[in-house]
């Protein structure tokens, strides 16, 4: 767990999905997992990002089509923009997790061994998904936002409960 700088320094624990782009996958990951974790009454206590492993789209705001799936769940991820892995993010954070393979080797291959225990395939956390691959809907149609959305609520729930029980928070 990291310190973060606010009045009481309060211990946080710290997660970044990650994508290719940032614009799918892993900011609907950030939107739904920073969500469940305000409802369940966690965001004292874990720090949520989502990056990219390439800088297309740095600064954009979420893809159109995830956004729109997010509203149609009662879900706002308007204010998150795309950004790009960093090498501090390695040190930085607790848990960063890939949606799918290509982005785990990237980021196995370009951080040191002492932070690769820190990188876990995101759908890990979810028992109940056949696959461990969250698909990248870029280029598919509307149902494949969808499909990545209940993935992602799996996953979700999944890691906020493994959270909870390693850090121990009440």
């Amino acid at each position: 767990m990291h310190v973060l700088g606010s009045g009481k320094d309060k211990m946080k624990v710290k997660v970044m999905f990650v994508c290719m782009g940032n614009i799918c996958r892993s900011p609907t990951a950030h939107g739904v997992f920073r969500k469940l974790v305000q409802d369940e009454g966690y965001a004292d206590d874990i720090y949520i990002e989502s990056s990219g492993t390439i800088a297309y789209h740095v600064g954009e705001p979420p893809d159109s089509r995830a956004q729109q799936t997010a509203r149609q769940r009662g879900l706002d991820m308007s204010d998150l923009r795309a950004q790009k892995v960093k090498a501090s993010d390695f040190e930085e954070f607790d848990y960063i997790l890939p949606m799918d393979r290509d982005n785990y080797d990237s980021l196995i291959s370009s951080s040191s061994p002492e932070h690769h225990e820190k990188i876990k395939m995101f759908l890990s956390f979810a028992p109940s998904v056949a696959s461990r691959e969250v698909p990248d809907p870029y280029y598919g149609g509307a149902s494949g936002f969808d499909q990545v959305f209940d993935m992602v609520e799996a996953g979700s729930r999944g890691l906020l409960d493994e959270i909870i029980e390693r850090y121990q928070l009440s």
